[in-house]
């Protein structure tokens, strides 16, 4: 298995409101902790099938959205295998230093989305609300037309049309992670060109 892809994990089924657990540690699991940590590709194919399940789950629980918890799936797995030689098979289990790292990557996953959500505020309040003004109306679209597809059907769809990220990447068939990261550079240019519009008027 190729670690840059990972396939969609099936969620591990827990009964409501219990906690999930990892599986036991067997002989079995002392060996396969020690092949990863030797570099075995079989391990860690091995440790994906036993863990991946899990690791999906806590992370589309935690995001609220398939996509993000797939990424986050395979950026725990790609830190893991980055990481083996830091890995000590004698004094860890494999399964909660594998756990371990999914948990990191969620976090990092909240904090770039808290961190987007506060640079696209800033953003849209440097961006005239369409409507409000004939003449910026017609400016701001020739501004959004000027920036070249995709990224003015994208800006049009989100500001004109008020469709939210997922719907957008759906009507056009792009990646969800692509629409995000073409509206964030979009709505910075659009910021800095009605700044400097601003500063020659």
């Amino acid at each position: 298995m190729s670690v840059t892809t990972v396939r969609r994990p099936t969620p591990a089924p827990t009964p409501e409101g219990s906690l999930m657990e990892l599986p036991s540690s067997t002989a079995g699991g002392a060996a396969l902790a020690h092949a990863f940590a030797a570099g075995d590709d079989s391990a860690l194919e091995e440790l994906y099938r036993d863990v991946s399940s899990l690791v999906y789950t806590l992370a589309v629980r935690a995001l609220g959205s398939a996509a993000d918890a797939e990424d986050v799936t395979q950026q725990t797995f790609v830190s893991a295998w980055k990481a083996r030689e830091t890995f000590d098979p004698d004094r860890g289990d494999l399964r909660g230093w594998t756990v371990g790292i999914a948990k990191r990557r969620i976090a990092d996953a909240l904090a770039a989305r808290a961190r987007e959500a506060r640079r696209a505020q800033a953003a849209q309040e440097h961006v005239p609300t369409v409507g409000a003004d004939h003449v910026d109306a017609v400016l701001l679209a020739c501004e959004v037309e000027a920036l070249g597809d995709p990224r003015n059907r994208i800006v049009a769809l989100a500001y004109f049309e008020g469709a939210t990220h997922q719907q957008i990447a759906t009507r056009l068939d792009m990646p969800l992670g692509t629409v995000k990261s073409h509206l964030r550079r979009s709505l910075t240019e659009l910021r800095h060109r009605w700044e400097v519009s601003d500063v020659a008027s």
